[in-house]
């Protein structure tokens, strides 16, 4: 699914062209660009690196690159925390892979890969979550169990199949699931940056290949938001919701890592105290209209 030095030159290539020399107090020269984004030599001065050593980086020929030249290129392109981190696992991929035999070009095994588990306890611990919505989420995004509220705020998510209990998939092949979230676009993009944030963790985990490789191959949008190589692990934020039930609700949500449970965190929503989120979530813990 990704070939780490391959992935490493095009999104060194991505956030280039992202910026105009204006963006990092460079000035934009006489002649006009047909296009806007950073010249190699631009990224390289900035970097303080030569142009020949940047170009064989973005080129995939650099080798080892030191963690001092990333922190520079970091720098130089005005990546966020999450695009760091990205660039340091893509970096630390792609030499651990070149000391290796070489691997097929799609390392994913579906539809092979088993169904993630959830032990008891973290069951246990959403069904105690009585007030809130909340579920646990896996590798590739699977929606691996939710509690009863996440089910009344979610209508429908019990009748899916196993196979269809994959948030990415849901976003972007099911109706049903874009209406009930009023800002449907910005979450497909949260998602896929998400799934790009993730691949760099670990580029050849079989079930985040198998639903990256999915999409990819059945929807148009996906691939768009894919190949634009945002990268953003959204530990945190809000969402709006369209319930049929109860209306307009905008949630916090928080993200919680797991430790015991590599590749799995917990997914909880709160409304904002007072609200009329709050007051419309409580009438639907209740089963009241709005």
């Amino acid at each position: 699914m990704v070939q780490s030095a391959a992935e490493l030159s095009l999104f060194l290539k991505a956030r280039r062209d992202a910026l105009a020399p204006e963006d990092v107090g460079l000035p934009g020269g006489i002649n006009r660009r047909r296009v806007r984004g950073l010249r190699r030599e631009e990224v390289a001065q900035l970097a303080g690196v030569s142009v020949d050593y940047y170009t064989r980086i973005e080129q995939g020929r650099g080798g080892a690159v030191s963690d001092e030249v990333l922190q520079a290129l970091a720098r130089a392109l005005v990546l966020s925390a999450d695009e760091r981190r990205y660039l340091r696992n893509l970096a630390g991929n792609a030499v651990r892979r070149s000391t290796r035999a070489a691997r097929p070009a799609e390392p994913c095994t579906p539809p092979e890969v088993p169904r993630q588990t959830v032990r008891p306890e973290l069951r246990a611990l959403l069904h105690a979550m009585a007030g809130v919505p909340a579920a646990v989420l896996g590798r590739g995004l699977d929606i691996l169990a939710w509690n009863p509220m996440m089910g009344r705020l979610w209508p429908g998510l019990g009748d899916l199949t196993e196979a269809e209990l994959n948030l990415p998939r849901l976003l972007f092949t099911d109706p049903g699931t874009a209406a009930l979230h009023a800002d449907a676009d910005l979450l497909r993009a949260e998602v896929v940056a998400r799934l790009r944030a993730d691949t760099g963790r670990d580029p050849e985990e079989p079930r985040l290949c198998a639903v990256v490789t999915g999409l990819q191959r059945t929807s148009a949008l996906f691939r768009e938001l894919w190949e634009a190589r945002e990268v953003k692990e959204a530990p945190h934020g809000a969402h709006r919701l369209r319930h049929p039930q109860v209306g307009e609700l905008t949630l916090y949500f928080e993200k919680l890592p797991l430790p015991a449970d590599p590749g799995r965190f917990l997914l909880v929503y709160a409304p904002e105290p007072g609200s009329v989120s709050e007051e419309r979530l409580r009438l639907l813990a209740a089963g009241q209209p709005a």
